[in-house]
């Protein structure tokens, strides 16, 4: 069962490499590790040309943001499976892909499976934030503002090919319009891994400060397009956050 897996990249030369050692480290021998670089000035290029060969497909180019990057990647991905990795981010250990396709085989009905995640702070302790525990799926959940955390989802690659991939109108949370069209709206059969995925490291585009009006104005906008009542639904997202972070679980 071939695995695809995206890195979307710009100007992240203090992490790049992390990321792609992790993925090359997998123990899973079938994957196929796409990055799509959006022209980065920083040196992100030649770390990512140091593994070019290790690479399915490779390309840097100006882009129209990440989410364009993404649907680039995506369209290149050949494996029966797809999951996304961040320039920031890290898988939780080597035996992740192995996980994820042992569930799949085991349920050959499931669309899609997500798992546990870290955030980690962007230095060299790396040291834990918060967690975060998916927990059994529930449409109940979405409507309080739960949403699994995006890059702990594989799916099949029919799921893209039936729903589409990212609305590149939002620029920070088209994955949470993603993920609501095809788990609240759609309703695809997903299920839960309890183990961590991947260690997310604080700074990106959605745990930004600089950013979070942003975010909260896109959240709006989604959850009202998608059926949900958005000021509940963004202030129980909000909740949720808090107190994993201060209970760390």
């Amino acid at each position: 069962m071939l695995v695809s897996i995206i890195t979307v990249c710009y100007n992240r030369a203090h992490t790049i490499e992390h990321t792609i050692k992790s993925v090359l480290e997998q123990d899973y021998p079938n994957i196929e590790y796409i990055i799509i670089d959006g022209n980065s000035s920083d040196g992100s290029q030649n770390i990512i040309s140091k593994y070019k060969e290790q690479l399915a497909y490779y390309l840097s180019e100006p882009d129209a943001g990440m989410y364009h990057a993404l649907n680039k990647g995506i369209s290149q991905a050949k494996g029966e499976i797809i999951g996304l990795m961040h320039s920031d981010d890290e898988f939780y250990d080597s035996g992740v892909v192995s996980s994820i396709v042992n569930q799949f085989i085991q349920n050959p009905h499931v669309e899609g499976i997500y798992g546990n995640g870290q955030y980690i702070q962007n230095n060299a302790k790396k040291k834990l934030v918060r967690n975060r525990i998916g927990g059994e799926f529930s449409i109940q959940k979405i409507k309080k503002g739960w949403l699994p955390l995006h890059p702990t989802v594989y799916l099949k690659k029919s799921v893209y090919q039936t729903f589409k991939t990212f609305d590149t109108q939002y620029s920070i949370a088209a994955d949470t319009d993603f993920l609501l069209r095809i788990l609240f709206k759609h309703k695809i059969n997903i299920i839960y891994l309890n183990r961590y995925i991947v260690k997310m490291k604080i700074g990106g585009l959605s745990t930004n400060p600089k950013t979070i009006l942003k975010v909260l104005n896109e959240d709006f906008a989604i959850y009202k397009k998608n059926g949900l009542r958005p000021i509940t639904t963004v202030l129980q997202k909000k909740w949720l956050a808090l107190q994993q972070y201060l209970t760390k679980i």
